[in-house]
């Protein structure tokens, strides 16, 4: 019986053809980008390639493209770089409490440096409060950063009607972090009015360790890293050729295939969902319409029972879910997402993410439900021992 990967959230399988096409890159086209002879010249060819096939994606210009490590770079490019440049009009940032570890932390940090930081509430379906938003911003406020799906229980967050309210305050910029949404659902930067734009390759099944910043032209941050200048000065260092190609090529088959991806997610979602409603001890997290929740994450709590043991007890049958974000993980702690969306700690300590992509079928989807539904039959003796206890 093979084994079901129901992780995708946090990293997918690369493609094939990106893993043949870098491995073609690193034996055929070895050479710094920087070089100016022949060697060098090929391999610079190769990056600018890359960036037009991703802006051509995204419907933006290739020199708006930035390529980073990966989402967490991305995120800290875009929040400190304009932070930081833009400082000399206002001192104000806004972001929201529900935010990747990666620009949580970010802004926690820039509030330390002296920076005033608004965390808007969501509500409980991990929506952002729009009317938070607009009382939020002011003359003062540099910028605003909002996810486009939140990475933990995928709720969809309103980014176009965000970048319709700030539009009314032109000298604040808009970032998103869409590592969980680039590929998968129908972003237009311009349109959105959005000035930053972050994505991951590896969430997309392209190589792990690389990513892109969309940075609207006319904008200039504050360097992270200095040195030789490369990436229009933004980000020093020799560019990992090879992982920016495959990443132009996963972004290309995911664009490609996004309607089919958004059709058969959407059923597969629809088979999860049906199958925890039908465990009475389960409870789903997020908006009841469907509408309002990306197509390839569902996220659950099973109160009284710790999520790692149900992780691990899944994973006897092969199955792989997640307890929450992988960058977190590792913390027995309430996940501060479920916190902000007013779920107690019995709810918030227990929550599993399951996410997915087209390599799912619906006969896996019906596989993990029954093996979920049996999981917990065998669990609850436990639980219920465990409530003796207390």
């Amino acid at each position: 019986m093979n084994l079901i990967y129901l992780d995708y959230a946090a990293t997918t399988p690369p493609y094939e053809e990106v893993a043949e096409t870098m491995i073609q890159v690193m034996k055929q086209h070895f050479g710094n980008p920087s070089s100016l002879h022949r060697v060098g010249v090929e391999a610079e060819q190769l990056v600018r390639q890359a960036r037009t096939v991703i802006a051509k994606c995204l419907q933006v210009r290739p020199e708006e493209i930035r390529f980073t490590s990966g989402g967490t770079e991305s995120n800290n490019m875009a929040i400190q770089g304009a932070a930081r440049q833009y400082r000399h009009r206002g001192n104000h940032l806004v972001t929201t409490v529900i935010e990747h570890a990666s620009v949580y932390e970010t802004f926690c940090e820039l509030e330390r440096e002296g920076f005033r930081v608004t965390y808007l509430p969501v509500d409980e379906t991990g929506c952002v409060k729009l009317e938070e938003l607009k009382q939020a911003v002011s003359d003062e406020t540099i910028l605003v950063s909002v996810m486009a799906v939140n990475n933990e229980m995928g709720r969809i967050q309103p980014i176009e009607e965000i970048g319709a309210i700030l539009k009314s305050h032109p000298k604040t910029l808009f970032h998103v972090d869409a590592v969980q949404a680039v590929g998968k659902l129908p972003l237009d930067p311009v349109r959105d009015r959005i000035d930053l734009l972050s994505c991951s390759a590896h969430k997309l099944r392209g190589p792990k360790g690389v990513g892109f910043l969309y940075c609207r032209q006319g904008l200039e941050l504050h360097p992270l890293v200095f040195g030789g200048g490369q990436e229009s000065g933004l980000r020093s260092g020799t560019e990992n050729v090879p992982a920016i190609v495959g990443m132009a090529k996963a972004v290309r088959i995911a664009f490609e295939q996004r309607r089919q991806f958004a059709e058969h997610t959407a059923r597969l979602r629809e088979r999860f969902v049906e199958g925890i409603r039908a465990i009475p001890e389960l409870t789903l997290n997020g908006s009841e319409h469907a509408e309002h929740m990306a197509p390839h994450i569902v996220h659950f709590s099973f109160p009284g029972m710790k999520s790692e043991v149900l992780v691990h007890a899944l994973e006897q049958h092969d199955m792989y879910v997640s307890t929450r974000s992988a960058c977190s993980s590792g913390a027995n702690l309430p996940s501060r997402v479920l916190h902000e969306m007013g779920y107690d700690d019995e709810r918030a300590a227990n929550g599993i993410r399951i996410s997915y992509s087209l390599s799912q079928s619906l006969e896996d989807a019906e596989r993990f439900c029954t093996a979920l539904q049996a999981v917990v039959e065998q669990l609850k003796p436990a639980m219920k021992a465990q409530h003796k206890r207390r």
